[in-house]
């Protein structure tokens, strides 16, 4: 196979980012990388025509002594029994301010990807190293220098020196005589039960006044009432006899 990608970036910097394995990892879209494991080893999801095939398995990097750069990686499908080898060769050269990149190399695969359509795959397989170049053109914010790599790594600066003051007691005043006689009132209700103290009358200042009495005794009304009902009484005879004898 043979494909070419122009990538706007200096060839320079290309080269820097295949010299790092790490950066190289992070270039190659969709590659999760395995925890622990080294840079360029992981899942792979590959999306060809309206399928989609995941791969496990690594990338290598080396660079020649004329230049150009090896690209080696063989992978296996996650759910099968399917294969992926690959030989490529990257060769950069600085064209109309950026970078002209040619890949030459081999593939060879089986399992399902070898049941798709040539085109679909070939499609598929270009449109991957483009992507994978032009991540590679990506500049890298460089880190500060004086940067801490972690913050348990700052510098604490150290603590002011402390100025200890003496410290003033407060002045306990004595307590009006209202508020003397309140504390009384608890002391006392200390060791009665719960409702013993909720419904315990005030005592002293605080007792309640009881109100006037303005109702009349139940014995006055006794006699008070049978009294008038018999007034009432003679009042409509005498007023009934009047009227019959006119």
């Amino acid at each position: 196979m043979e494909h070419q990608v122009y990538v706007p970036a200096p060839a320079s910097r290309l080269r820097e980012a295949l010299a790092d394995p790490a950066r190289v990892a992070r270039a190659v879209p969709g590659l999760q990388q395995d925890a622990g494991a080294a840079p360029g080893t992981g899942r792979l999801k590959v999306r060809i025509g309206s399928h989609s095939i995941t791969y496990r398995g690594s990338l290598r990097v080396s660079a020649h002594d004329d230049g150009s750069y090896a690209l080696d990686g063989d992978a296996t499908e996650a759910r099968g029994t399917g294969t992926v080898k690959l030989a490529l060769t990257f060769r950069l050269a600085d064209r109309d301010g950026g970078c002209a990149v040619t890949v030459t190399g081999t593939a060879s695969a089986d399992g399902r990807v070898a049941e798709l359509p040539a085109e679909a795959v070939e499609s598929a397989a270009t449109r991957l190293l483009s992507r994978f170049a032009e991540a590679l053109g990506e500049a890298v914010e460089p880190t500060a220098p004086d940067a801490p790599a972690s913050v348990y790594e700052t510098e604490v600066p150290p603590a002011p020196d402390r100025v200890t003051e003496p410290v003033e007691e407060p002045v306990v005043e004595p307590l009006p005589e209202i508020f003397a006689e309140a504390a009384h009132a608890r002391r006392t209700m200390i060791g009665r039960s719960a409702e013993e103290v909720d419904h315990a009358p005030p005592r002293g200042r605080y007792a309640p006044v009881p109100a006037p009495q303005t109702v009349v005794g139940a014995s006055a009304l006794r006699w008070a009432a049978p009294a008038a009902a018999l007034a009432l009484a003679s009042a409509i005879v005498v007023t009934r006899a009047l009227r019959r004898r006119r």
